[in-house]
């Protein structure tokens, strides 16, 4: 059974619509270990200085993005938070295209939407009106912090 990884609604003119969405395909991977090839130990990960080689404590490490001169700007971690886009639970559609307007890869990761709730008829009569213009919607969404 796939697991909901967002809930909200859609909502266009007047319209409402409770939705959950779903992954629509599964990333499968292997998850390689480190290992010291002569005794087969785990191999751990080390905070070290580039520069002198010594090992750093995580509360000596900071976040900073470099500048074209070399130089670094750091931020803290509440500017970086204040950075990200504000989550939603609304997916504000803005306008139906031709569903042939849009390139495939532009489509990075099939999600499935389904109604919720008292939803059900509301979600099939936007859906079948759209299947038969052939359009699609363009909505923006802010899930989690994307």
């Amino acid at each position: 059974m796939p697991r909901v990884i967002w809930n909200g609604a859609i909502n266009f003119g007047l319209m409402h619509v409770p939705v959950a969405l779903y992954q629509a395909s599964l990333k499968i991977g292997i998850g390689f270990d480190w290992l010291d090839q002569r005794s087969m130990d785990p191999v751990g990960y080390k905070r070290v200085n580039k520069r002198t080689g010594t090992e750093i404590q995580s509360d000596d490490i900071v976040k900073g993005i470099k500048q074209d001169g070399g130089d670094h700007v750091v931020l803290s971690e509440n500017q970086i938070k204040a950075a990200y886009p504000k989550s939603t639970q609304t997916i504000e559609i803005e306008s139906f295209v031709k569903a042939s307007g849009i390139p495939f890869t532009l489509l990075e990761t099939p999600r499935h939407l389904e109604a919720i709730g008292n939803g059900n008829k509301a979600y099939a009569l936007l859906r079948a009106s759209m299947f038969e213009a052939g359009v699609i919607g363009i909505a923006r969404v802010v899930m989690h912090t994307k």
